[in-house]
């Protein structure tokens, strides 16, 4: 019912009620923290990013166009990106409540294939990692509802196809259950260099054993990228050159 609504709603006045939002937020943004994050780890962008109207990111496993994202605040802001993930249907919320950004819906993965995908009752969770998706499957009140195959994609050959000419990377924000030091391995980091990457690690070292013992942490630094913050389970890295 909610999908007919917005779809009954003419175009222009869906664009006003999307300007009207984006200047509700700059307005209220300097006396309020506002995050989508799971960990609140658009407020660490936020301080990155401070004072900066205009941007691109890249998403990937972007899951949901609000719930758990680290891009939505800066899409109020005006940013706008590319959103990836592989769920089927996935894409459908995002071109409905994130008209500006580019949605792709496909998986990631080091060459060109066809991966068998693990859904979850909760779509967070949804995963090509078998090992993940048999840790998780039965923990608490999780469980795999669902197993497809999907075709997956390089990252490199994703942002060939759909990065706009001569744009940028501001950050990149990468979430997909288990596999994430793979996609950061697809992607051609001469040629697309975010200034910032977010990448999750579910081990949960702390900083001493990350340093001497994250395969993520030694691939991007490699890559001349720093650690530069943490939460819970993502790390933070900056771009050193």
């Amino acid at each position: 019912m909610k999908q007919l609504i917005i779809k009954a709603i003419p175009s222009k006045v869906r664009k006003k009620i999307e300007r009207d939002a984006i200047s509700k937020f700059k307005k209220t943004s300097n006396f309020s923290n506002i995050s989508y994050s799971q960990e609140g780890e658009d407020l660490i962008l936020k301080r990155f990013f401070e004072g900066k109207d205009n941007g691109f990111y890249v998403d990937v496993g972007a899951h949901h166009p609000k719930r758990f994202s680290n891009t939505y605040v800066f899409y109020l802001k005006g940013w706008r990106g590319i959103n990836i993930d592989a769920m089927p249907g996935s894409m459908k919320g995002f071109n409905e409540q994130r008209p500006r950004d580019i949605n792709v819906e496909t998986g990631v993965s080091m060459e060109k294939d066809e991966l068998t995908y693990y859904m979850f009752n909760e779509p967070a969770l949804n995963t090509f990692s078998e090992k993940e998706a048999k840790k998780k499957d039965g923990l608490r009140n999780f469980k795999i509802i669902a197993e497809k195959k999907i075709q997956t994609l390089p990252l490199n050959a994703i942002l060939d196809t759909h990065l706009p000419t001569d744009v940028g990377i501001d950050f990149m924000t990468i979430d997909v259950e288990g596999l994430d030091l793979q996609v950061l391995q697809s992607n051609n980091w001469e040629v697309y260099r975010p200034n910032m990457v977010l990448v999750e690690d579910l081990k949960k070292r702390g900083l001493a054993d990350l340093i001497t013992n994250s395969a993520v942490y030694d691939f991007l630094t490699t890559k001349n990228y720093q650690l530069v913050a943490k939460t819970w389970n993502t790390l933070f890295f900056s771009d050193r050159t």
